[in-house]
């Protein structure tokens, strides 16, 4: 599974999505943005290279060369948590300037799972069209909106509870509260 992180709020969303998936053995291949290494600085204690260490794989997101940017390279999926407007614009307009609007044009053009945590509020019209745009092709768009009817005591169970329906998109168990379990 191919996981990227771009420069918008929310790097906690994608290392609680790292650990778990390492937690179940799932295979992964990391990319992170120059914006995001940033990102991770201002808003965690974590070090980028601690969530280097989380994947199997990493890539530079200038390396244009590398096994995702095409289509013959097989990966069943894609997960850019958190996503930047910047970044969907890209790949809504099909602007692959660097690795992660690649890969994500790669995952497109081949049919495969694209997923998109957008992290920006309020959108606008822009955003939503954009937004439209790519999940008519059938990607899937998924703010990490609170579901609040878990009852959740802290923000941590928040965070856990949306990277768990993530996996639910790209069909990894996992043990969550659902609708209808209270």
């Amino acid at each position: 599974m191919l996981i990227a992180i771009t420069g918008a709020s929310g790097i906690i969303l994608a290392v609680k999505l790292l650990e778990k998936l390492k937690i179940k053995d799932i295979k992964t291949e990391l990319i992170i943005s120059k914006i995001a290494e940033k990102i991770i600085k201002i808003e965690s204690e974590y070090k980028v290279e601690d969530i280097r260490k989380l994947a199997d794989k990493n890539y530079n997101a200038d390396d244009l060369t590398a096994p995702p940017a095409s289509g013959s390279y097989k990966v069943n999926a894609m997960i850019i948590i958190p996503c930047s407007m910047k970044t969907l614009a890209s790949i809504a307009n099909g602007y692959a300037d660097n690795l992660i609007t690649r890969a994500a044009d790669v995952m497109i053009k081949e049919n495969r799972k694209l997923i998109l945590v957008v992290r920006e509020s309020p959108f606008s019209a822009i955003h939503l069209e954009n937004m439209l745009k790519l999940s008519k092709l059938g990607v899937i768009i998924a703010p990490p909106i609170p579901s609040y009817y878990i009852k959740p005591k802290n923000i941590d169970e928040l965070h856990e509870y949306f990277v768990c329906r993530i996996l639910d998109h790209v069909g990894i168990e996992s043990e969550i509260k659902r609708w209808g379990d209270y």
